[in-house]
């Protein structure tokens, strides 16, 4: 019972150094700088600001479809809103960091489990590190994704 638990408090002692060395690596770092930049520039604010609010409008249209009176012109704002939004510069570099992070998670996601078994399944099917699909927890014969890795 102590053995247990002593391995327990290593595991979340390592758990917790793992967190701390992912916060501090460069793509984590990164991501934090660009969600600052998006939500400290006027700018990109009203743009998202904007993209939300009609997003609302969006949703309400969506319900009725074409039969909503404004259904055309709610439709067309939301698209421009949206594309103005997703071609600034500092949203797109969000993006590619939040990607990034996210990509990072998911390698460490993968070699953790793998450690542990190949036959544990994993989230995050875009790893650098997966075979085939990644998630489907067969690596040999495939899985219930149907790949054949």
């Amino acid at each position: 019972m102590i053995a247990t638990t002593m391995e327990l408090i290593s595991a979340a002692d390592a758990a917790d150094e793992l967190g701390e060395m992912i916060l501090q690596s460069e793509t984590a770092i990164k991501y934090r700088d660009c969600y600052k930049l998006l939500y400290t520039n006027e700018s990109v604010k009203r743009k998202i600001f904007a993209f939300s609010r009609l997003k609302d409008q969006y949703e309400d249209v969506q319900r009725f479809g074409r039969y909503h009176p404004d259904y055309k012109k709610i439709m067309m704002e939301t698209r421009q809103a949206k594309r103005e939004m997703d071609m600034d510069e500092h949203v797109a570099a969000f993006r590619r960091a939040e990607t990034e992070l996210q990509q990072l998670l998911d390698d460490v996601s993968l070699l953790i489990a793998r450690s542990v078994s190949d036959q544990v399944k994993v989230p995050g099917a875009g790893s650098v590190f997966s075979s085939a699909c990644g998630s489907c927890g067969s690596s040999e014969s495939g899985g219930s994704c149907g790949c054949s890795a």
